[in-house]
């Protein structure tokens, strides 16, 4: 793998395209995209992701053998926060998706450590 530096100069917008190698980007297009393209491209990515992490948390609880109720009950999570996970409202965050980790990766250590 090689290193390209690029030098960009604000004043001449179009220098990259001179410089820039041969490659899987094509600057053109991306210096003709329009903010309103790309806050629609990120609003796509981002609900991509939120059915990610969807599909994600129902598999893991179905790896489980767990309904909702029994799962929300386990990791102490309300009830109404499982449903929006697997319906892609809202997406676990920090503690949470570390969690959805260890019980995807080590199911029996941690539902043990989970036990009351």
């Amino acid at each position: 793998m090689s290193i390209v530096r690029l030098k960009l100069e604000p004043g001449k917008p179009k220098s990259r395209l001179a410089t820039a190698p041969v490659g899987r980007i094509d600057y053109a297009r991306v210096d003709a995209t329009t903010p309103r393209q790309l806050a629609a491209q990120q609003a796509q990515d981002d609900a991509e992701a939120m059915q990610d992490a969807a599909k994600y948390a129902r598999r893991v609880r179905l790896r489980l053998g767990l309904t909702q109720q029994a799962f929300s009950r386990c990791i102490e999570v309300p009830l109404d926060t499982i449903r929006n996970w697997e319906q892609g409202k809202r997406s676990p965050t920090g503690a949470a998706k570390a969690l959805l980790r260890v019980l995807d990766r080590a199911p029996d250590t941690a539902l043990a450590a989970l036990a009351p």
